[in-house]
């Protein structure tokens, strides 16, 4: 069966990975990002990520965990249905296991994208953000992401083997 044919059981046809091309133009229609799972310890890597997303994206990042207050100087929120605007992506820090229910409370807020960070794995709630009208994207950093297509993996220790003299792009 081809991705777009549709059935009853998946409307929006068989989830695939996104290409680096697709995931680019999620990245860069974004405006929002949610990260469910996010932590106050420096040491996580949703901290890391979260750190790199204030100071080197134009996103405006949302912080989603029912046991803190404040990360990073930032209101912390308890779920998606909590959060002062919908997300243009929900960055994923938990589980495989608790993934469908994050999909399931981003579709019912609206969200477009599920990013699951890398390490998570989950065919089945990929597919049910599919099912849901949503993009899904597993088992990829958003921080290495952008980083990649802004020219900032140097930032991260990272040798991108480039060199520029071009001014590196935030999101614009």
């Amino acid at each position: 069966m081809s991705t777009t044919e549709t059935t009853a059981e998946h409307p929006h046809g068989i989830w695939e990975p996104p290409s680096p091309v697709r995931r680019l133009q999620l990245l860069h229609s974004a405006q929002s990002i949610a990260i469910v799972g996010a932590s106050d310890k420096p040491q996580r890597a949703s901290h890391f990520v979260a750190t790199y997303l204030l100071s080197s994206s134009s996103y405006r990042v949302h912080f989603i965990n029912p046991r803190l207050d404040e990360i990073l100087g930032q209101p912390v929120y308890p779920s998606l249905a909590d959060l002062p605007e919908v997300p243009d992506i929900v960055d994923v820090f938990r589980r495989p296991g608790d993934v469908p229910g994050i999909v399931d409370e981003a579709a019912e807020v609206g969200a477009q994208t599920v990013w699951m960070q890398l390490g998570i794995r989950n065919p089945e709630a990929a597919q049910l953000a599919r099912d849901r009208g949503m993009e899904a994207v597993q088992d990829r950093c958003v921080k290495i992401e952008h980083a990649r297509f802004h020219g900032g993996l140097n930032l991260a220790g990272f040798n991108t083997g480039v060199i520029s003299a071009k001014r590196q792009r935030l999101d614009g």
